[in-house]
């Protein structure tokens, strides 16, 4: 109960703080993607079960011949990728942690296409509200392979604490303002996941 008056009081905070930050983005993406503001897709929260999570829309809904969507790379446009570089992208998901469907902190919501591929062990990252930032965020990112950002989830699951959170939220402003961890040249988004063989 805590943990939830928490999120709700700082969540509400930050959403006051930014609407300016936040109305200037969605003009932007107003012009930009023709009248699309938001990405919507289909993550895995607590005990699995499904939701739509929000983030401002950074990628153009360009296909190639073959009918696939383009790389993610040639679909980035010059603000989404200012967006990803600052995090700004992940503000919407305020909104979430309003609903309930997520907390400020905790293993980040993956795709559920995911979830007959975590082995018992990894799969107990789903037994808390996923986060906007978590243990894993703090300790590399997009830097460090898809097991050992498990073993970070765990980790934070079996030990979470109110002064733990309070820690990782601090720990998540550095490597946003030193864009720590983040190869955005090289690769836009994160590689999938294809299983672990433990």
């Amino acid at each position: 109960m805590g943990k939830r008056i928490f999120d709700l009081f700082v969540s509400l905070i930050i959403l006051l703080l930014f609407i300016p930050v936040m109305l200037v983005i969605a003009v932007l993406l107003l012009w930009e993607f023709n009248g699309k503001v938001f990405f919507i897709q289909s993550r895995s929260g607590k005990k699995g079960k499904p939701f739509k999570l929000l983030k401002f829309k950074t990628m153009r809904d360009q296909k190639g011949p073959n009918g696939l969507p383009l790389s993610d790379e040639m679909r980035l446009t010059p603000i989404g990728a200012g967006l990803r570089k600052t995090s700004l992208d992940e503000l919407p998901q305020l909104i979430n942690v309003l609903k309930g469907e997520m907390s400020l902190v905790g293993p980040r919501p993956l795709l559920p296409e995911y979830l007959p591929l975590y082995s018992e062990e990894q799969n107990k990252r789903h037994n808390v509200l996923p986060g906007i930032t978590g243990l894993a965020q703090v300790k590399g990112r997009n830097s460090i392979d898809w097991p050992t950002k498990f073993k970070y989830d765990v980790w934070y699951v079996r030990n979470q604490n109110f002064y733990l959170d309070l820690k990782i939220m601090f720990l998540t402003i550095k490597p946003i303002l030193y864009r720590e961890h983040i190869d955005f040249q090289n690769e836009v988004s994160t590689e999938k996941f294809t299983g672990t063989q433990l």
